[in-house]
Order: C-alpha cells, then structure tokens, then sequence
C-alpha cells in the first residue's frame, strides 16, 4: 500500500489557471524563436553529472543519483551544457540556432522561498563570433517581454573580463590580486580596503576606491572607468558595452539598463558579457544570458563562440494576475450522438464532450464544476 505522502521539497503540482499562463508564456516565447529562425532542441531531463562540471555548484547544487552501473546521474539543473554536450558529440553543422524549453532542477537552501524545480525557455547561438550574438538574444528579451506582457524591466549589463584585465594590469604579486578580487566579490570592504590602501599612491587609486560600488547607472559608471589608466582590454570590454547600450537605446528608447563592473560572472562558464533583467517587485530574474565562448570545450578539443539567452518561465508567470477561467460548457449525448457532439463541440466557444454514463452524472459533474450542461439527449423527448 503507497503511502499519501507530501511533494519532495521545492517541487509542486500545477493545474488550472497557473499551468494555463505558464503554458501561454511558453508558447508565445517559442513563436518568437521560432519567427527568429531557431530550431527545436530536446535534451534528456536526466544526464552524467560530469556533463555539468562547469557549473558553480554553489549556485546549482543538482539532485543526484548511480545508474546500474555506478555512474553518477544528475536531473539536469542547466540547459545550455546539454546542448554543449550535444554539439559535441553529434557534429552538427555550424552555426547553429536552437531554442528550448524544459524543467530544470537545483536544490536551494531550506527556508529560501524558491523552489528547486524551474521551468525555461531560452536559445543557444553556436558558432557566433561576433557582438551580432549578444544584440540578437537581447532584441530576443525585449521582445519575450513585451509578449508576456512586462510593461517595466531594468536591463542589467556585466562582463567576465573586466575584473579579469584590471587584476592583470594591478602592480601587486597574485596572490594579492586574487584576495583583492575575493573581497571585491564578497564586499568584504575591511579587507578590500586593506589590500587597495597599497595602491593609493598609484594611477589606479581614484578608481580602486570606488570599485566595489561600481554598478548602477550605465553613463555614471562608465565615467568611474575612465579614470583607469589606459588598458587595451578594458578597452575592448568597454567599447562592446557602449556599443550594446547604443543599440537598445535605438531598438527600446525607454529602456533602463544599469551597468554592473563589481560582481562575479552568473555562470563561472561565461566568458564575455552577460545581461539580466528584473523588475523591482520580483525576487528573480526574468531572463539572464551571455557568452561562453570555451563551454564546448569542456567536451571536445576545438573552441567554438557561442552566446543564449534562458527566461524564467516562473518568475514571468508570476506576475500575471490569475483570473477565474471562463464559464465552460459541458456537452452530454448519447453514443449514438457522437458526431453532432462534435459539430457543436467546435461551434460552441469554451466547451468539452461530457462522456458520463448518465444524465444525473453529467448534471452532477456540471454542477460541482460550475458548468453549464447542454443536453443533446433532450432533444429526442
């Protein structure tokens, strides 16, 4: 005999109203990768849990579990390292353009208020080079979001290698440089403050005091940047950041975008930009993306640029107001009957075939439903 036991923890059942917006966000995503020219792609919700060596498992604890033979499994708590794994091993031609959509699973500390089971829609662009990948998956975002209906969203732009190239360029040994960048991180500002007081007399003083509040908005912190001396690959970093505030601001005039130079990468995979956006009165990120131009080597030996973008199904869904469904109408005939049933079935707005065995059952369905029954076998009487 099975026990009535409770869900596992930060999973849950879903019907009615919310599967119904959840379903109708997902569709209309997909529409719009699929008006962009990306293809399907179905990976198994179970994987090897070497697959996900390049995740911050810090970040994305999985569920795990041995197959028959030992082999560590996982429920995949990513999307983007499966298709990794599937370009790697399918030698599919390149570019390519895919899009998906799915559960992903990643146990989250007790009492956090999230759950562990995620559902999204995103797209993966293998194979381009250019800062054409990042503009691509951002007139993507805009767009999801205007569709599902987010009327304000902050636009929220970062970069893997900005830390990285100032670090390079600091006149102080390693290991100082990477305690500088731990503290940076944590905003741990005892010892930032300790560590950067070596630098106070040097051309990168005036901007090591202000670092670890280097975010906010765009033009503001990119006049903080200017006061580093003259480093090619911040350079770099900076130009291709100007360039995509450039271009939403001609694609979404309206559009806020804050910059972020002070925090880690969301993904320690990523090794270009990254973007996310938010609204003020929700906990999580509608959509985040960026570049990962080394992901696929962490299967094969040749590197290949890639650049996606992940909605947060979930966090787009909660801000739909749910709303009582429509009065349905329930149909009830005989067997004999069937295909007039049909025929009113697809005239009738908001109805289903009631297949009860009796009048009193199908009144007894409509009622405690709240339905209204029309009735095909009054008709003969």
């Amino acid at each position: 005999m099975i026990k009535n036991r409770n869900l596992p923890s930060g999973t849950r059942d879903e019907f009615g109203p919310r599967a119904a917006v959840k379903e109708t966000i997902s569709g209309q995503l997909f529409s719009i990768f699929k008006q962009r020219g990306f293809t399907k792609l179905t990976t198994p919700i179970l994987e090897y849990a070497d697959v996900f060596k390049p995740l911050n498992l810090d970040n994305y604890r999985p569920y795990q579990l041995l197959d028959e033979q030992g082999e560590a499994l996982v429920l995949r708590p990513d999307l983007t390292l499966p298709v990794a794994r599937m370009m790697s091993t399918t030698g599919v031609e390149l570019p390519a353009k895919w899009y998906y959509g799915g559960d992903v699973f990643r146990v989250k500390k007790q009492l956090s208020g999230s759950y562990n089971q995620v559902t999204q829609a995103g797209i993966e662009l293998v194979g381009s080079s250019s800062i054409k990948g990042e503009l691509e998956c951002l007139t993507i975002a805009l767009a999801g979001c205007r569709a599902t209906g987010v009327k304000e969203m902050t636009l929220e732009l970062s970069d893997a290698r900005f830390v990285e190239a100032v670090l390079a360029a600091l006149p102080v040994p390693e290991p100082t440089k990477v305690a500088l960048k731990q503290a940076l991180f944590a905003k741990n500002l005892t010892v930032y403050n300790q560590i950067s007081a070596l630098l106070t007399d040097t051309e990168f003083g005036g901007f090591l005091g202000e670092w670890p509040w280097l975010f906010g908005d765009f033009d503001t912190v990119i006049n903080v940047v200017k006061r580093l001396p003259k480093i090619s690959k911040v350079q770099t970093v900076i130009d291709n950041l100007t360039a995509v505030n450039q271009f939403i601001k001609e694609l979404a005039p309206e559009q806020r975008v804050v910059l972020d130079l002070s925090i880690p990468s969301p993904q320690t995979y990523y090794t270009g930009m990254a973007f996310r956006g938010y609204t003020q009165n929700a906990s999580d990120y509608l959509f985040s993306g960026g570049r990962y131009d080394d992901l696929l080597t962490s299967f094969q030996q040749i590197k290949e640029p890639a650049v996606g973008l992940a909605f947060d199904v979930d966090a787009l869904a909660d801000r739909v107001p749910l709303q009582d469904a429509p009065r349905q109408t329930l149909i009830y005939f005989d067997s004999d009957q069937w295909q007039q049933a049909e025929i009113l079935l697809k005239e009738t707005p908001n109805s289903t075939l009631c297949l009860a065995d009796s009048r009193e059952e199908a009144n007894r369905i409509a009622v405690s439903n709240n339905q209204q029954l029309l009735d095909l076998t009054k008709e003969g009487e």
